[in-house]
């Protein structure tokens, strides 16, 4: 199961057969069947995790209306993780679950740092993958701000068009801060 993730890393740093070697006892396969959570709000996320197949959700429940909003949308090749709740190791403010059956390859906090340790170029993996996350957060955050409804929608289509065939519309209208109503209507326009 981890060559799926060597190659995603061997796109960006190149690792040398003794450190492929390494690099495959760190992470642990962990399999969720849908509807299973994988982070529960008020529970330490104790591991990264990458999306081997399949699909999760996070999400958090909205104190004022108690609906649930989405953060993001993982499929394959994709992360699925507290970054905050895992590198402080503090409690998440968020959910996540599975929408599918979902297998993941999981490395613990600990397990994490004696990585990066052992192969110190992974940290330049790492930091471009965050730096990846970050500017889409920042583009989510600006396009919320600037762009309708109808133009964040066909924004969202175009930029994750696999992420748009997999989940329904209720999830995609959530995380596009709008009602599943209302997108049913843009799609239908």
């Amino acid at each position: 199961m981890t060559e799926q993730l060597l190659q995603k890393v061997n796109t960006i740093v190149k690792l040398t057969e003794a450190e492929e070697q390494a690099f495959h006892r760190y992470w642990t396969p962990y399999s969720l069947k849908k509807g299973e959570y994988l982070l529960r709000n008020g529970k330490i996320c104790r591991t990264d995790n990458f999306v081997v197949e399949g699909a999760l959700k996070a999400y958090f429940i909205n104190p004022k209306s108690g609906k649930e909003e989405i953060l993001y949308l993982a499929i394959e090749d994709w992360w699925a993780t507290d970054m905050h709740s895992f590198q402080q190791q503090t409690p998440s403010i968020y959910n996540i679950q599975a929408v599918e059956d979902t297998q993941l390859l999981q490395i613990s906090y600990e397990s994490f740092q004696k990585l990066l340790q052992e192969i110190p170029k992974l940290e330049r993996f790492f930091r471009i993958i965050l730096e990846s996350y970050l500017g889409a957060l920042q583009q989510k955050i600006i396009f919320r701000q600037v762009l309708d409804a109808k133009e964040r929608y066909f924004d969202f289509q175009q930029r994750y068009p696999l992420i748009s065939a997999r989940f329904p519309n209720y999830l995609i209208a959530s995380y596009l801060n709008m009602s599943a109503e209302f997108l049913s209507r843009i799609q239908n326009a």
